[in-house]
């Protein structure tokens, strides 16, 4: 049975806005929130200004772990984009996959994809896809 992540249906949007208001650079930020339940988005820039790669600075990754902490909050996930391919995990992306026990959500800005944003556990380059379960 495939793992599901718990989310906020108003992150889910926010992530596609995020994508969408750069749409030819490579979106990111991480997510958090409590329960297992994500329900706080927080929008990074992307160091590398690419459209085929992210990379959060190592200053602001710092500051906005310190806000999930301060908040309250756990870090459950990290999101990105991907401009114009389909919203799999990149051989970059499950080499830079630090996070084992965060899910990675991938946003496609490809036109009629079927499903825009999707989610992924990567661990020791084992790509699994998690179901995405919203919760209010």
């Amino acid at each position: 049975m495939a793992p599901q992540v718990l989310i906020h249906p108003k992150i889910i949007e926010e992530m596609l806005g995020h994508a969408r208001s750069k749409p030819s650079l490579e979106c990111c930020g991480l997510l958090a929130g409590s329960a297992g339940v994500i329900t706080r988005i927080f929008p990074a820039s992307n160091a590398l200004a690419s459209a085929t790669a992210y990379q959060i600075a190592p200053l602001e990754s710092f500051r906005l772990f310190r806000q999930i902490r301060e908040e309250g909050l756990d870090h459950l996930g990290l999101y990105h984009s991907h401009p114009a391919s389909d919203n799999l995990p990149s051989p970059t992306d499950i080499a830079q996959a630090y996070y084992p026990e965060q899910a990675y959500f991938i946003i496609s800005l490809l036109p009629g994809i079927a499903r825009p944003v999707r989610a992924f556990f990567i661990r020791g380059g084992c790509v699994e896809e998690a179901g995405i379960k919203t919760v209010a």
